[in-house]
């Protein structure tokens, strides 16, 4: 069993213990995690490969997208074929050492996935509200990139440290091990509210505020636009700085809805007075579905990407099924396609020059379209 899954010792599942074998998510989790491990290293893999192989897309954006993609990527790879078999050994079969790096890299993942929207979505925020002011660029984006990484890593020293193996005894003398990260109930109680606190609510909270408050700023924007630059071009780069927000507001909307069945259960488990002896089946649903969301976050944004994104659809194409781009490769125009309107924006030069510095910041720094 798994400690951040709420997997914690209880007299009630001691005397109600079900054997593996008589439970459905036994045979389901781990199908579910196999089709987890397949999407998220093809997904991930290929968005890493497009960044590295493709200059014209090392944007700003973009480069917090690759961050992300490295972050969910290291999770499948280092902890989704462990972590998958809980609900079906008795007990956790790899060891003490894999039980540490299992439950550290599971915090690194979450802090750079939700650090990383938290910068996106103030990045997006000053690009909208002050597009004549490059308040960020490529080195100073790798920069925060790296601090995210750093800030995450060190906020997972605590898990390496504390995450052991427990014995648990249960019924007619048997026991089980599993892993946890909580050395006790007390700590338990505090890591959980502290994690759910750094890793879910404030982060939301400054995401929701950049969000409201651009689109306060995208509601004001075309009355304050001079009527000379009301054209075509203003139309167009609206509809740029529109669709760059809508994207990170993708992810961010789909780590809410993977992440919230974890924490609410966690909270409910380790702060609800009575929560051991209230346990029941739906109780013990929502653990297996927050668990299982949590994971499936990591393969969730290629997915996202491909749906929404042509540029990344017709690359993914070109390196999974071997289908050639509709762009020229290798030519100055591909370049240009594979930044969200800049052919666009540079066949309306003479016509707006006023609105092409305006949004000549906006430009460098577009999302994969």
């Amino acid at each position: 069993m798994n400690g951040t899954s709420g997997n914690s010792s209880s007299v009630k599942w001691a005397t109600d213990y079900v054997q593996y074998e008589e439970r459905l998510e036994t045979y389901i989790v781990p199908v579910l995690f196999l089709m987890i491990f397949l999407i998220g290293v093809l997904g991930n893999g290929s968005l890493v490969l497009i960044f590295i192989r493709h200059r014209a897309l090392r944007n700003v954006p973009n480069t917090y997208i690759f961050s992300l993609a490295l972050a969910d990527l290291l999770l499948i790879v280092t902890k989704v074929p462990f972590i998958s078999f809980i609900y079906t050994f008795e007990s956790w079969p790899w060891g003490v050492s894999i039980c540490k790096i299992s439950e550290s890299v599971g915090v690194i993942s979450t802090g750079v996935s939700v650090f990383t929207l938290t910068a996106l979505s103030a990045e997006r925020y000053y690009a909208i509200v002050n597009p004549l002011k490059k308040l960020q660029n490529k080195p100073v984006t790798v920069i925060s990139a790296v601090i995210i990484w750093l800030i995450a890593c060190s906020l997972a020293i605590p898990d390496a440290i504390n995450s052991r193996l427990v014995d648990v005894g249960i019924q007619r003398n048997i026991s089980i091990i599993y892993c946890s990260p909580f050395p006790s109930e007390e700590y338990a109680k505090f890591e959980t509210v502290v994690k759910s606190l750094i890793f879910y609510i404030i982060p939301l909270i400054i995401i929701a505020c950049f969000y409201l408050l651009m689109a306060i700023r995208l509601h004001h924007s075309a009355n304050e636009m001079p009527k000379c630059i009301r054209g075509s071009q203003s139309i167009v780069q609206a509809k740029a700085r529109r669709h760059v927000a809508k994207m990170v507001l993708i992810f961010v909307f789909l780590f809410f809805i993977c992440f919230l069945p974890h924490h609410v259960f966690m909270l409910w488990f380790h702060l609800y007075p009575t929560a051991q002896e209230e346990y029941n089946e739906w109780w013990h649903v929502l653990k297996i579905v927050g668990f299982c969301l949590s994971f499936l976050n990591s393969c969730v944004n290629p997915i996202a990407l491909f749906c929404v994104s042509r540029v990344f659809r017709d690359h993914f194409k070109h390196y999974l099924c071997c289908h050639q781009p509709r762009w020229p490769r290798n030519t100055t125009s591909t370049a240009n396609r594979e930044t969200s309107f800049s052919s666009t924006h540079k066949r309306h030069t003479e016509v707006f020059s006023l609105s092409q510095k305006k949004f000549k910041s906006e430009d460098e720094n577009n999302f994969i379209k």
